[in-house]
């Protein structure tokens, strides 16, 4: 038996059921492919569901606003994912007429669309044999031939992708390309494999070796950069603050956020009155200042760690604080900020929650 007939076999006795596996609809099939990048299966279905709901067709998540869209999106991170797939649905509105694309290629096209989400989409919707590479699929091929190569070199991408281009069954490649991702994830895990009841076992060569634990193989990480957040949290004397739309291609462009002093390292409340920002909020007026948090929220990315802190800025009405802090869950905003905003509900300060 080959090696994509056994991997099948495996996932027709073992595949979990989900809702993106009922369908062959390309725009249903690249929702979950998007969604689905840097996300886990158990968190990412609810917002699959959440948005095949909201907009069940291309039009209807074209037509939509990319603030509602990037909403809806909150919570899952990597937010360029949300902004591409927006534009993306444009695209196919505007210049395909609302025809997905149906090959690899022209799949290829489409603003945030890689080699592994095209190949997903040709397999599965239109059965052209293009081999998907994730990181489940790394992980059963290094081990599976005793392959050192780094699965992130250059080197290593495009010998893998040939290697899984080899390998599958070209007059299926649809369920050839969910077996072998499904066998990653719920089989050769990257702890813990079930080695011993693996199909594949008398012919893996990492098992033999005792090389499981080392495959599959990565290149040295990116540094992690330090970031300092202060942000000033503004509750005016008529129950509003201030919220300003991240903009640039840094991390969460398009999303809303209290007014922000960087800083190069912790500061305290001294430091953060002579900063030129707080010095325009609060003008020539009266003010109360305190720390919410004495310990710094630290908020991890993929490159960047956050070390934050909430400052409660209390001042007098004026023209800069224009958001009702009960419009406030409106606004698209970082998970940070949203888990913060949850958290002050819960304290007496900000009983204007409560108010009718």
């Amino acid at each position: 038996m080959t090696f994509s007939n056994i991997l099948i076999k495996w996932y027709l006795q073992n595949k979990r059921d989900m809702p993106w596996r009922n369908t062959t609809n390309p725009y249903y099939i690249w929702l979950s492919e998007i969604i689905l990048q840097q996300t886990r299966v158990e968190q990412g279905t609810a917002y699959y569901l959440k948005f095949v709901e909201i907009f069940p067709t291309v039009y209807d998540l074209a037509s939509a606003k990319e603030s509602e869209v990037l909403k809806l999106w909150q919570g899952l991170g990597y937010y360029s994912r949300a902004r591409n797939l927006h534009f993306s649905a444009n695209y196919i509105v505007n210049e395909l007429k609302g025809q997905f694309p149906s090959t690899y290629n022209d799949i290829l096209k489409l603003k945030g669309v890689g080699d592994y989400t095209a190949s997903a989409i040709a397999s599965i919707c239109y059965d052209e044999p293009t081999a998907v590479v994730d990181g489940n699929v790394y992980r059963v091929l290094s081990r599976f031939f005793g392959i050192d190569t780094p699965i992130n070199s250059t080197k290593g991408i495009k010998y893998f992708k040939e290697l899984a281009q080899e390998l599958i069954d070209v007059d299926n490649a649809a369920t050839h390309n969910q077996a072998i991702m499904e066998f990653g994830a719920r089989m050769c895990k990257p702890q813990n494999p079930d080695c011993e009841i693996c199909p594949l076992n008398d012919k893996c060569i990492a098992l033999q070796q005792k090389k499981i634990k080392s495959l599959p193989v990565k290149e040295k990480k990116i540094k992690i950069r330090k970031r300092f957040f202060n942000y000033l949290v503004l509750v005016s004397s008529d129950e509003k603050t201030i919220l300003n739309l991240r903009e640039g291609k840094g991390i969460w462009q398009g999303l809303y956020e209290f007014p922000l002093v960087e800083s190069e390292k912790t500061i305290d409340k001294d430091e953060l009155r002579e900063d030129e920002l707080f010095k325009k909020i609060v003008g020539n007026t009266a003010f109360e200042l305190d720390l919410y948090n004495n310990q710094e929220k630290i908020h991890k990315l993929s490159h960047q760690h956050l070390y934050t802190r909430f400052w409660i800025l209390k001042v007098a009405e004026n023209e800069l604080t224009t958001i009702n802090w009960k419009q406030i869950n409106s606004f698209p905003v970082p998970i940070l900020i949203h888990n913060f905003v949850e958290e002050l509900k819960r304290t007496i300060i900000f009983s204007i929650f409560d108010k009718k």
